[in-house]
């Protein structure tokens, strides 16, 4: 089992090692809600995720519900009953050990900012730079 929790500690929760897929994921929804240019998300049966604490539910369509926690506004999971029923997506940046699980993908790249596709050949440093 994995483990992950929000910032504050609040809302805490064991999700499957073994998942469905894990995708970086470049829609401007995701990207919204979370203020990043791309979010990771691992689908699991909701029934093999066991979440304590309260999120909060943000009903962000028709369809989809983005739980994340009240106080201090971590993003945590994603639901859409009426596309999969019975799945959760999992926030995997929110993972006690997020090299635990690796992305395998990217979606939803037709709506990629045009600068992430060339993200990977900007300088790089350890920490802050002087």
């Amino acid at each position: 089992m994995l483990t992950g929790r929000c910032h504050c500690e609040a809302v805490r929760y064991e999700m499957p090692s073994e998942v469905l897929h894990h995708a970086l994921c470049h829609c401007a929804d995701c990207r919204r809600h979370a203020g990043a240019p791309m979010v990771a998300w691992a689908m699991v049966p909701a029934a093999q995720v066991r979440i304590t604490g309260e999120p909060v539910v943000y009903h962000s369509s028709e369809h989809g519900r983005r739980h994340f926690c009240g106080q201090c506004g971590t993003s945590l999971f994603y639901v859409n009953e009426a596309m999969l029923p019975g799945m959760i997506d999992v926030q995997t940046g929110t993972l006690d050990d997020p090299d635990a699980l690796p992305a395998r993908a990217h979606i939803q790249t037709a709506e990629r900012i045009g600068w992430m596709a060339t993200a990977h050949e900007l300088p790089t440093f350890a920490r802050y730079p002087e």
